[in-house]
């Protein structure tokens, strides 16, 4: 009797280990990082359409109150979970208690925000070595992936660069704005920052790169692959970095959403959508007429079916 019942209890052990091999969960993301880039995980449920939302720049010049009426606005769709594009706090230093008190400060202000929120690090989020260590230690790592109901999501790192790279662009962005700003004499447009590539697309690094082959290999067959970045690496054409990345997609079906701009665009490239996103609340240009504050609403079922919603036209009741 014993015997029998040892062994129905090993047999229904089995069985409950093969039920967890074979129930696939809607959200993975596997990294051993003790910060995790994302307020917290997506809650389960049997329908395999969702929709997402996208915010763009927060900062580089926030205007007051327009970050708030886009959480506002998010609470009432209702998306599953909230994408961004980078530049959530001012950044620009190496101070430890400014760092902590930005991110405290935009902390707090996201708590308001009902779903879940995944952080992208953008020029004025990663512009140390200071800020990118706080980010690595608080935040998580600054490139990362994760699937949700077969779509793979990727993350990636626009301020990509060696210790040493970092500081010197650190230090030529803060000559400039002295300029700029008229704290010194000078012409913004003849500084080094200026003419510095990373200023406008970035850089990626390779070990980057290697992750992120590594998991596109991993998931071949997924329904749909997104890419979010601050600054538009796919628009360098003299640094083919990124580009392997994109011959890895070729049979595939992907969309690309970046800011940095500050001004909206949308271009296809290889059959694919690759879409500069506006301002969620950072300075604008008011002579731009593709510059306005927005939220981007993404419902995925086949294929994704964007809106970009501007947020002074939404009406809620």
């Amino acid at each position: 009797m014993k015997k029998t019942l040892v062994l129905s209890l090993f047999q229904l052990f089995l069985i409950g280990c093969n039920l967890l091999e074979n129930n696939k969960t809607d959200f993975v993301y596997l990294n051993s990082s003790r910060s995790k880039p994302f307020t917290f995980s997506i809650f389960e449920d049997d329908n395999m359409y969702f929709s997402f939302a996208i915010i763009s720049d927060l900062t580089g010049g926030e205007r007051e109150g327009v970050f708030e009426k886009a959480i506002v606005n998010l609470n009432y769709i209702n998306p599953k979970f909230t994408m961004s594009v980078g530049d959530l706090i001012e950044g620009g230093t190496r101070d430890f208690k400014i760092i902590e008190d930005q991110w405290f400060s935009f902390n707090k202000r996201l708590k308001k925000l009902d779903s879940p929120f995944f952080y992208v690090g953008g020029n004025h989020d990663l512009s140390s070595n200071e800020m990118k260590d706080f980010w690595e230690k608080n935040i998580g790592p600054t490139y990362y992936h994760f699937l949700y109901k077969d779509v793979l999501f990727l993350i990636l790192n626009s301020e990509d660069y060696s210790e040493e790279r970092m500081e010197k662009i650190f230090q030529a962005r803060e000559s400039a704005l002295k300029i700029s700003s008229g704290k010194i004499e000078g012409n913004f447009e003849e500084t080094d920052y200026f003419k510095m590539s990373e200023r406008s697309y970035g850089d990626i690094s390779f070990e980057q790169i290697e992750y992120f082959k590594k998991v596109l290999n991993k998931y071949k067959n997924v329904r749909w692959t997104f890419l979010f970045m601050h600054k538009p690496l796919w628009k360098n054409e003299k640094n083919k970095k990124f580009s392997q990345l994109e011959d890895l997609m070729k049979n595939r079906n992907y969309s690309i959403f970046n800011g940095h701009d500050h001004s909206f665009s949308t271009k296809i490239i290889n059959d694919q959508i690759y879409t500069t996103l506006s301002t969620t609340g950072g300075s604008q240009n008011s002579s731009n007429s593709n510059v306005f504050d927005q939220i981007t609403l993404i419902s995925m079922r086949d294929r994704p079916y964007t809106t970009h919603l501007k947020l002074n036209e939404i009406l809620n009741y």
